[in-house]
Formats: C-alpha cells, sequence, structure tokens
C-alpha cells in the first residue's frame, strides 16, 4: 500500500493504490508481459477507483500502450490478473470502451455511422441507435456534422467522434492511449478541456496514457510513473488539485510543483537511456 509523504504527496511504491475508501473499479494483480525472451514490464499492482483518473507515463519504449491493452483484453498477460469489477479480464468486455491515439475511425462510415458501430456490437436495438447517437454527437460538439465522413473533418474533429463512439456504449471504464498525440498543440488543450467536462458530467474509471507530463498532471487525480527495463511502477504521485480543472489550473503553482517532481523522475530515466549501451 502506498503511504503519502507529509509534505509532497508523493507515495513511494511498487503497488499504486486508489484513494482510501474509494471503490476499485478496476484491479491488476502481479501483471507482467513478455513476447519471447523480451520482458516488458513484471509485478504491476494498480488499482482505480470507480470515479477516478490514473495518467500512465513513462519513456518511450516502456509497455505503457501494452499494458493498457492488457487491461481492454486485447493482449493476453503473461502473469498476473487483471480484473474490471467482479469480472477477470481474457478477451474485450462490453464495459470497457478504448480510445486509440490514430482515431480508429472507419473512412468509408460517416460520423453518425462511426458512432453507432460499438453500440450495434454491443447489440443495441435500433430505437437505442436513434435515441443514443444524437446525444453523443452533441456531448462532444459534432451536431452539424452526422453525415460528414473522416476525411472532411479535421483530427481534433475525428478524435470527438472517436469518443463518442466509445462513451456511446457508456462503459464502465474508458482506456485512452494517448488520444491527443495526433492533433496540434491548439486543439489538445482544446480537446483535453473539453474531456474533462464530459468526465465531469458523467465520472468513470479512466486509464489515460500521455507522454505529456503536463497532460498527465492536468488530467489525473494520480500519475504512476513506469520505470526500468523491464519496466515497474517506478512511483505514485497524487495530484492534489481540485476539481473541475480548467485553464487556470495550468497556473497553480501547485501545478507547476507537480509537473517538476514527475519530469525529474522521468529526466534520471531518459539520461540513463541516452548513455546506455547495448550489449
Amino acid at each position: 500500500m502506498n503511504v503519502a509523504a507529509p509534505t509532497t504527496s508523493i507515495a513511494r511504491a511498487k503497488t499504486a493504490g486508489r484513494p482510501v475508501g474509494a471503490k476499485a473499479r478496476i484491479r491488476v494483480k502481479g501483471l507482467g508481459k513478455r513476447y519471447g525472451t523480451l520482458e516488458v514490464f513484471r509485478n504491476i499492482d494498480l488499482e482505480v477507483g470507480d470515479r477516478e483518473i490514473v495518467a500512465i507515463v513513462g519513456p518511450s519504449g516502456c509497455g505503457k500502450t501494452t499494458l493498457l491493452r492488457c487491461i481492454d483484453g486485447l493482449l493476453p498477460a503473461s502473469e498476473g490478473e487483471i480484473w474490471v469489477n467482479d469480472q477477470r479480464i481474457t478477451q474485450p468486455i462490453a464495459s470497457v470502451a478504448m480510445v486509440f491515439q490514430h482515431f480508429g475511425l472507419f473512412p468509408w462510415k460517416t460520423v453518425y455511422a462511426n458512432i453507432a458501430y460499438g453500440l450495434k456490437l454491443a447489440g443495441a436495438t435500433t430505437a437505442e441507435i436513434a435515441e443514443r447517437v444524437p446525444r453523443f454527437i452533441a456531448m462532444v460538439g459534432l451536431s452539424g456534422f452526422e453525415h460528414a465522413y473522416p476525411y472532411q473533418i479535421s483530427g481534433g474533429m475525428q478524435q470527438r467522434c472517436g469518443l463518442a463512439r466509445a462513451l456511446a456504449v457508456e462503459p464502465n471504464v474508458l482506456l485512452m492511449d494517448e488520444p491527443f498525440a495526433a492533433v496540434d498543440a491548439q486543439t489538445r488543450e482544446i480537446l483535453q478541456f473539453e474531456l474533462l467536462r464530459i468526465w465531469e458530467s458523467r465520472p468513470t474509471a479512466m486509464v489515460f496514457v500521455t507522454h505529456s507530463i503536463e497532460e498527465a498532471v492536468l488530467m489525473g487525480d494520480r500519475v504512476v510513473v513506469l520505470k526500468g527495463r523491464p519496466s515497474g511502477i517506478h512511483e505514485t504521485i497524487t495530484v492534489d488539485l481540485p476539481r473541475p480543472r480548467s485553464r487556470g489550473t495550468l497556473r497553480e503553482p501547485r501545478f507547476a510543483e507537480l509537473r517538476e517532481r514527475v519530469w525529474g523522475i522521468l529526466m534520471s530515466e531518459a539520461r540513463a537511456a541516452e548513455f546506455h549501451l547495448e550489449k
């Protein structure tokens, strides 16, 4: 169990536990993943609360996306267990939705049809689809673009469409794999606050993988730092910034303090990797 440092709200442990008293929606126990002789990560213990965002950061190649895909059931774990609610994850389940970095839209389907796709897979009726899809189109700000194809809309709008598709199935768990990495900086900031707005109206368990330290601190209730070869949870930082968060949050001294703390952890790893000699 993590023990918070008295003045820095930083927990040092291999286990990233949820806040005391919070119900765990996701439980990861002793998770490991290898490809042949290549061990990606080991001994990952992580719990995510019912209404909590956990951001995961780490150097390139440390297994962030692989971990997310294991939680989603897209990849089998080599060791350990993953549970969502009371269900052990061995394959994708309906209550878990994932938003990918590169949108993942079908180019031959309209915005409406792309958003409806997940509902059809889940067995929703025509009436349910007709009720839900317009609601989530409006939620992500795409009203008026229902009949547009992906090539006709911007990258930011495409990612809004991908987010709406994930939200439309009303998942208990939302997994985000660097969802804003493929858009420009201005659009990225807009989408960050749009996602926070949507999450505030419909909070759920979220695991958010990102390379951006600023984004991790802005979005997360906790920031989990992966390090090492194979990687493991090196440190968990509690983000004690009030919600709802806004652009004003970025100017708070505490935000800068937390950002610099995460940067300091990752910088030491980056320096070590730069001068690493392969054998």
